[in-house]
């Protein structure tokens, strides 16, 4: 079963002051990187939404095995943006995992983890726990596809999980790996554990 992979990649970051998603992180924008994790991790295809700054975007991806998916809307809220993915996966996939193209310490590892816990049982939905807090890489079955789909704003992802809180099977990942980059000093902290852990 093919499992699609989605980036959603289109928001404006205005706490960073420029456009974070092409900032350079271990030798490669974090935009690359996420899309380098999803394919490793054999999510096909990925689907990368984007936005704001759609053009720059596109021209770092070059090179890379990816579908771009443009939002025009993505201004109204992340939700847009899930619903544009959503509605771009193909048939051939029975599931998709979303990703967050500002969360650098996602692993291609932790992504096939959570794709074999849906293998495992068939939950409708498999995510992510950081100490208490639940993000993304999040797996949401074919037939919860519909839940995605609409709306403005945000939270739509976390509601479709709150929804079928009986059936998640969920990963648990040290709190430390939901480090995601919302201004220069998250940026900051992020360069220097990449230095000290040598990736």
């Amino acid at each position: 079963m093919a499992i699609a992979g989605i980036v959603l990649a289109a928001g404006s970051a205005s706490r960073m002051g420029t456009n974070k998603l092409l900032l350079r992180l271990g030798g490669e924008s974090l935009l690359r990187r996420t899309v380098r994790v999803a394919g490793e991790a054999g999510l096909e295809p990925v689907l990368v939404v984007l936005g704001h700054e759609a053009d720059r975007a596109r021209e770092e991806l070059v090179g890379m095995r990816c579908e771009v998916v443009p939002n025009p809307r993505h201004a109204l809220g992340m939700n847009t943006s899930l619903d544009a993915g959503i509605a771009a996966v193909p048939e051939r996939a029975g599931a998709a995992i979303v990703l967050l193209a500002d969360m650098p310490f996602v692993t291609a590892a932790m992504v096939r983890t959570v794709i074999a816990r849906h293998l495992e049982g068939g939950a409708p939905v498999v995510s992510s726990r950081y100490g208490v807090a639940q993000a993304p890489p999040t797996l949401y079955a074919r037939r919860v596809f519909a839940e995605l789909r609409g709306g403005e704003g945000e939270g739509r992802g976390r509601a479709v999980v709150r929804g079928h809180a009986g059936d998640v099977a969920w990963v648990t990942w040290p709190e430390d790996a939901l480090a995601d980059l919302d201004d220069p000093a998250d940026l900051e902290r992020a360069r220097s554990r990449l230095a000290e852990e040598g990736t």
